[in-house]
C-alpha cells in the first residue's frame, strides 16, 4: 500500500457523539482510536475497534493528555516518565480490546497539544518513545520536527503524516486549533497531492514548505470530515 488515509475518531464519551465515525469508516485505511483522556470511555472503544474490524481497517491508539474537559487541547508541563506513563495505561486499554476483538495494535499516535508538544520538546518525544519500546509498534509524527528527530534516532519506524484539514502556519508549524472550522474539501484534496506528489506543505499564507507524506490525516470532528474525506480519498486514488 502507498499513502495511507487515516482519522481520529471514537471520540465521543457517554451519550455525546463527535464526527460520523460509520460513515468515514469504510473510507479509510487507519483509525486513530481514542484511549479515554481526551474523549471516549470503554463502550466506545469497543465499538470503535469492531467498526475497524468489520470495514478491515487497521487501528492504532491516540493517548493524549489528561484533559477532558479541554479535549486535549490545553497543553500542560509533564516530566518524561508522566509521559511514559500515561501513554504506555491508555495504549494498555486499547489493547486490552484489540485483544478482544482479535486484532493488533498499528502504532501509536499522540492526539492534540501531546502531539504538538511532542515535535517541540525533546523529552515529550522521549516519553513517547519510552511507551513505544513496550509495545513496539511504528509512530506517527510530522517531518521537520522532534517526531522525526527523535523517534528515527531511537530507532522507532516513523511514519511521516500529513493534515488533510488544519492550517500550517508559514514555515510548516501545525495549528493546533481548540475547534476545528469546516473546509473546502476540494482546497483540502489538492493540498494533499501536492503533498504527496511535490513533497510541498501548504501554509495558510499561501507559502510552501517542505514535507514528506506516507500517510493523511482528516478528523472525525471537523463539521464536514466526511465530505472531506471523500475527496481527499478519490484524490489520492493514484497514490493510494
Amino acid at each position: 500500500m502507498g499513502v495511507t488515509l487515516n482519522c481520529d475518531m471514537g471520540e465521543g464519551f457517554g451519550l455525546y457523539r463527535i464526527g460520523d465515525d460509520a460513515g468515514i469508516m469504510p473510507l479509510i485505511d487507519v483509525a486513530n482510536v481514542a484511549c479515554g483522556f481526551h474523549a471516549s470511555d470503554p463502550d466506545h472503544m469497543r465499538l470503535t475497534v469492531r467498526r475497524a474490524k468489520e470495514n478491515g481497517v487497521k487501528v492504532g491508539a491516540h493517548p493524549s493528555l489528561p484533559d477532558l474537559a479541554g479535549f486535549g487541547r490545553r497543553e500542560m508541563k509533564l516530566s518524561r516518565e508522566e509521559v511514559a506513563n500515561l501513554v504506555i495505561y491508555q495504549v494498555g486499554a486499547l489493547v486490552g480490546f484489540l485483544k478482544a476483538e482479535g486484532m493488533t495494535l498499528n502504532h501509536i499516535k499522540p492526539h492534540g497539544s501531546l502531539y504538538g508538544m511532542a515535535g517541540r520538546q525533546e523529552e515529550v518525544a522521549q516519553g513517547i518513545c519510552d511507551a513505544a519500546d513496550v509495545f513496539d509498534v511504528p509512530l506517527f509524527g510530522m517531518t521537520g520536527t522532534m517526531h522525526e528527530k527523535i523517534y528515527q534516532a531511537r530507532g522507532k519506524q516513523f511514519i511521516a503524516e500529513f493534515y488533510a484539514d488544519l492550517d500550517y502556519a508559514p514555515g510548516g508549524t501545525l495549528i493546533v486549533t481548540r475547534e476545528h472550522d469546516a473546509k473546502e474539501p476540494a482546497l483540502m484534496a489538492e493540498r494533499c497531492v501536492r503533498a504527496i506528489s511535490e513533497g510541498q506543505g501548504t501554509c495558510e499564507d499561501g507559502s510552501f514548505f517542505p514535507v514528506r507524506c506516507e500517510t493523511i490525516c482528516v478528523h472525525s470532528d471537523t463539521p464536514n470530515a466526511l465530505e472531506i474525506t471523500k475527496a481527499v480519498r478519490d484524490a489520492i486514488a493514484p497514490w493510494h
